[in-house]
């Protein structure tokens, strides 16, 4: 976990005092990717750049896992932590290997630990280490360096890394792939990632939060889905675009949209399931055990003017939707089966609900967002202390 305490930053322009980060306060958990965001000067680069104190703070604290980094000397704490930068900064009388294991060797790892984490890096981007280990920065194109750039600084295995955008020089195309690569392999990792950027579609795909900056403050720190649902101002409003309900359906998750519907066991009467059916004005019915796994549904007007239980008529779903998945893939999906709902399960198969048009309409218009936290009004002066 990182923590900025208020962390400022001065500098002196013209014999005046210019504040270039005013009194930033936030935290990022463990194993989050946090994205600061802005446009030009506003102060994002200059944060995070205080972290590894390339730049010194004026005031405020950075804490990592509790410790404050003021306590420690500069070189140790840039060992431990990570960093990317737009420009690579490939060393080009290097290896790919050696600049991969620059700083395990200056943490003293021996030569086949050194070779083994180089190694099991490579694989995780889709370079074949056998192929690339030996060459030079400059047998190796742009998107081919950027990757290698990200991976020497996982090299060490520091528990954080800081990004100052790390794909913008990257052509579209390999800036997506590489975009998805990073994604998993931090998954997998588990590292707490601080990542500029000036492109709020990588912010909105990369971060778990995202803070945005202008002229220095912080002025939002949300989820995602929170920020495009709740922008806290009209700046924030504007920055992020006019279709942020198109970009919303990236990060709605099926199971935030779908509604409680109904479900039978599949010994139901037909009369009782009919019942259910013109209560709830549904066309169908899931069918689900003892455990509500589901196992398939029943139509209306497969039971009209029948007997016996629901059983008879269970027929199997035809398409069905991942509690994960997000409602841009659902609503193709509909589109594809020419279906006006889809059930929802969780991995182990149980019935989580529907999502519909509706639901889905629903959930958006609701003022429901899937970020739990306030918006952060970083500035304000510390309350006074009690009598």
């Amino acid at each position: 976990m990182i923590e900025l305490d208020r962390l400022s930053k001065t500098f002196k322009q013209n014999g005046k005092d210019v504040t270039a980060v005013d009194a930033v306060s936030l935290t990022v958990e463990e194993g989050q990717i946090c994205v600061f965001l802005g446009p030009s000067g506003c102060g994002k680069t200059t944060t995070l750049k205080m972290i590894n104190r390339l730049i010194q703070p004026t005031s405020g604290r950075v804490l990592i896992n509790g410790e404050d980094t003021a306590d420690l000397d500069e070189v140790t704490l840039r060992r431990r932590i990570g960093y990317v930068i737009q420009q690579i900064g490939l060393f080009p009388n290097m290896t790919i290997e050696e600049n991969i294991t620059v700083v395990p060797k200056l943490l003293g790892w021996d030569k086949k630990r050194c070779r083994e984490r180089a190694t099991e890096l490579m694989s995780m981007v889709q370079l074949d280490p056998k192929q690339y280990l030996s060459r030079y920065p400059r047998e190796l194109s742009g998107g081919q360096q950027q990757r290698i750039g990200v991976i020497r600084a996982l090299a060490a295995d520091a528990p954080l890394l800081l990004m100052d955008e790390p794909f913008g020089a990257v052509d579209p195309i390999n800036r997506d792939a590489i975009q998805n690569e990073f994604f998993q392999m931090q998954r997998a990792l588990n590292k707490t990632v601080i990542m500029v950027s000036h492109d709020i579609d990588e912010a909105l795909k990369l971060g778990d939060k995202i803070a945005v900056f202008r002229g220095g403050r912080l002025v939002q720190f949300d989820h995602p889905d929170t920020l495009l649902a709740h922008p806290a101002d009209d700046f924030v409003s504007q920055f992020v675009g006019q279709d942020s309900t198109l970009k919303r359906l990236l990060l709605i998750r099926a199971e935030d949209a779908a509604d409680n519907a109904p479900s039978i066991a599949p010994e139901t009467p037909v009369e009782q399931a009919l019942d259910a059916l013109e209560d709830q004005d549904r066309r169908y019915i899931v069918v689900t055990d003892g455990d509500n796994k589901a196992l398939g549904y029943v139509r209306r007007r497969d039971l009209r003017k029948q007997d016996g239980t629901c059983a008879r008529f269970l027929q199997e779903f035809r398409v069905t939707s991942a509690h994960d998945e997000n409602l841009r893939i659902l609503l193709s999906r509909m589109y594809e089966f020419n279906s006006s709902w889809l059930p929802v399960l969780s991995p182990e198969g149980t019935f989580l609900g529907e999502v519909t048009q509706e639901s889905i309409a629903d959930y958006l218009s609701s003022g429901r967002s899937r970020g739990k936290g306030g918006i952060v009004s970083p500035a304000q002066p510390s309350p006074a202390p009690a009598a």
